[in-house]
């Protein structure tokens, strides 16, 4: 690109929670922040996007509970960027079209590059080439998106079929969609030369903002007004929840893809995958000999064509083909593959029975560290706590029973009632019943704790009632 042309504004959608995934992905943990084998898709997404002679800062949309982990994973790749923290989910319509009004407050013409956090491409040379490809015919006014040569008929994706070249470039105005059609279709669109619609788009902000008030005027509008009323703080814009409610719950295919005449498509050559299944993950992963995706404390007999992932705990199968067996600390999935994505019907048969591990992993992570729980009954509960050098948490006033505080690793500067002080490894505090504390990490070092938390209704978590103080408070 010549005269410094090119600039993109990548913006990474961070929304969906990834059902189909459980128990990998839960609510606080949704697939995209998962650490999958290198990494978790987040991180590979940003990594993406850093090229600097192609790409600008990249702007990350996502929900306000999830910002603790952006803030965790970017640190982990010593990445930056801005972020927008959506107070309700609203899926794709609203988030480009956030992206798209924040974008034009830079430029009108600034041309945004929207992709999605829980994507996998293997070749991230090829994506970088793709969006320069892309750039002349979305700045003429296209709204691109990439297709992708579909290798089977997936019934989970959709298809887009090329119409009329755009003149001087490689890529094509859109001539119809089908959206996740049934398998016989599926194949017959592969028949006809249909791509996969692979959920990444690259539009001049001006375009998209027309081309949403064109179709999704309710859409726009509450975006707008929900940048106009937002905060700042942090951790990032807090849009404005009043007006972002107002959004419909659309997809951005639906709201203006599937009915503008301004779509473009550019194919590509890069592999990918939106792991929207296990059995998806599988077809992503590297196999062995025998077919086999294992991960972690996995071991296996006999086993061919078939995903195992042991996380902690170990997971062992022995004469099985085509299945997916996930077993967590806190729950163990076995399913066939050719099923799989049945687990989204499984996750919410058990969030309407109440249960607990449908949405909630056992580690929670917060903007000091995070805590895990350990050990659960009606009369206790143990937990490890990790805070970060310079973290503080404040609990207040126990409702549940008394708190036993052990530190197992750095220094803890803990003040309850009265009195405060520090405590070093092997030292221990106790925090009576309808106490508050507040413990702060001054070391260098992350600080480890276990909290044994006993009497009065101990069962009962305490995890909302702690405050998550910024990290740079001291004692």
């Amino acid at each position: 690109m010549r005269g410094g042309e090119g600039r993109i504004l990548p913006v990474i959608l961070c929304g969906g929670s990834g059902t189909r995934l459980w128990p990998a992905s839960r609510d606080t943990l949704p697939k995209q922040f998962v650490d999958w084998e290198d990494g978790s898709t987040f991180q590979a997404a940003v990594r993406r996007v850093v090229a600097p002679d192609l790409f600008l800062r990249p702007l990350v949309i996502s929900g306000h509970d999830l910002r603790f982990i952006i803030a965790e994973q970017l640190a982990q790749i010593g990445a930056g960027a801005d972020i927008i923290l959506e107070p309700v989910q609203r899926d794709s319509a609203a988030a480009i079209a956030v992206a798209a009004c924040h974008a034009a407050r830079r430029g009108p013409d600034t041309v945004v590059l929207a992709i999605a956090a829980d994507h996998v491409i293997d070749d991230p040379a090829s994506f970088a080439a793709s969006c320069e490809a892309a750039f002349e015919p979305a700045r003429q006014g296209c709204i691109m998106t990439f297709g992708v040569a579909p290798h089977y008929p997936a019934s989970g994706y959709g298809y887009i079929r090329p119409g009329r070249a755009i003149a001087g470039t490689g890529a094509f105005r859109v001539d119809r969609f089908v959206e996740k059609p049934d398998a016989a279709t599926a194949q017959a669109c592969i028949d006809q030369g249909f791509f996969w619609n692979s959920g990444n788009f690259l539009f001049r902000a001006d375009v998209m903002i027309a081309e949403l008030e064109r179709f999704a005027p309710d859409t726009v509008s509450a975006a707008r007004e929900a940048l106009e009323a937002a905060t700042f703080d942090v951790d990032g814009i807090r849009l404005g929840e009043e007006a972002f409610r107002r959004a419909p719950r659309i997809s951005i295919d639906h709201a203006v893809m599937e009915r503008t005449a301004c779509a473009g498509i550019l194919p590509v050559s890069f592999s990918w995958s939106d792991i929207g299944s296990w059995d998806a993950l599988w077809a992503a992963s590297l196999r062995d000999a025998a077919g086999n995706a294992l991960h972690g404390n996995v071991e296996v007999v006999d086993v061919r064509d078939s995903l195992v992932r042991g996380d902690g705990i170990l997971a062992a199968v022995v004469g099985l083909d085509d299945v997916v067996v996930v077993a967590k600390p806190d729950a163990v999935l076995v399913t066939s593959r050719s099923r799989s994505g049945q687990v989204k019907d499984l996750v919410a048969s058990m969030r309407a029975t109440g249960r607990r591990e449908a949405g909630e992993p056992i580690r929670m992570h917060r903007t000091w560290g995070w805590h895990q729980r350990i050990d659960h009954g009606p009369h206790s509960q143990v937990r490890r706590i990790l805070v970060k050098p310079g973290g503080c948490l404040s609990l207040q006033e126990r409702r549940h029973g008394a708190g036993h505080w052990v530190v197992v690793r750095g220094i803890a500067h803990v003040a309850a009632g009265q009195g405060a002080g520090l405590l070093h490894a092997t030292e221990s505090i106790r925090i009576p019943a309808g106490s508050a504390c507040r413990i702060v990490n001054p070391g260098p070092i992350p600080l480890e704790m276990i909290e044994v938390q006993v009497g009065g209704g101990a069962g009962e978590d305490d995890v909302g009632r702690v405050d998550d103080i910024d990290a740079r408070s001291g004692p």
